[in-house]
């Protein structure tokens, strides 16, 4: 049996300080911090008003996207009373079916059009800022003046301009980009629980 070496592959280091670098370019960003606490602000006035946050995006970020929607709808810290969260993608045979039926791009759309209302939140997950069907999904939550958060990379790509407030972790590096994601989405879920349940005792 070969022994595994104990060396460790310097890519290891490597990978994990370039995620804390970015991290510290994320702490020291006033306009992106300010922005993730409006977010945040915005996302528990909503489910005061028994209002819905749906989440929508492809690949790792619907992975994300699923993640959050469960820290809201379950529980993040505190044991409290659930809150309307969804991923829109996790029905797998809709997903199939309108995608074969009418088209990818409009998976989410045709979703947001059947769940979505005045005042409801759409978190829109895209690094790139250029996928078709998340696009899609944004311009028909405009059409129905939901309040739209587009979390991308640096650039914000189309969805720059086409959403409310924009969380751009600014990196053009996947990977790193959905780390801040997600630690950003947690932050984002904390606020919102204790804003509306008050701190964990």
């Amino acid at each position: 049996m070969n022994k595994l070496h104990n060396k460790i592959n310097p890519r290891v280091r490597s990978l994990i300080t370039e995620s804390i670098l970015l991290k510290q370019q994320v702490l020291d960003d006033e306009n992106l911090l300010s922005t993730v606490n409006t977010v945040a602000e915005l996302s528990t006035v909503a489910l005061k008003g028994g209002k819905k946050i749906l989440f929508c995006g492809n690949g790792g970020s619907a992975a994300d996207a699923q993640h959050l929607a469960a820290e809201l709808s379950g529980r993040y810290l505190l044991d409290r009373e659930p809150l309307f969260a969804e991923a829109l993608h996790v029905n797998a045979s809709y997903i199939t079916a309108v995608a074969n039926d009418y088209g990818y791009d409009e998976i989410y759309a045709r979703l947001v059009r059947g769940k979505g209302a005045q005042g409801d939140v759409l978190f829109a997950l895209s690094t790139s800022g250029n996928s078709n069907n998340i696009l899609r999904a944004i311009d028909e939550a405009k059409k129905r003046f939901m309040i739209v958060i587009g979390m991308t990379g640096m650039t914000g790509g189309k969805m720059a301009k086409a959403c409310d407030y924009l969380i751009n972790v600014p990196s053009t590096d996947t990977p790193r980009i959905q780390e801040c994601h997600m630690m950003l989405g947690h932050l984002i879920c904390e606020l919102v629980e204790t804003g509306i349940f008050g701190k964990k005792s």
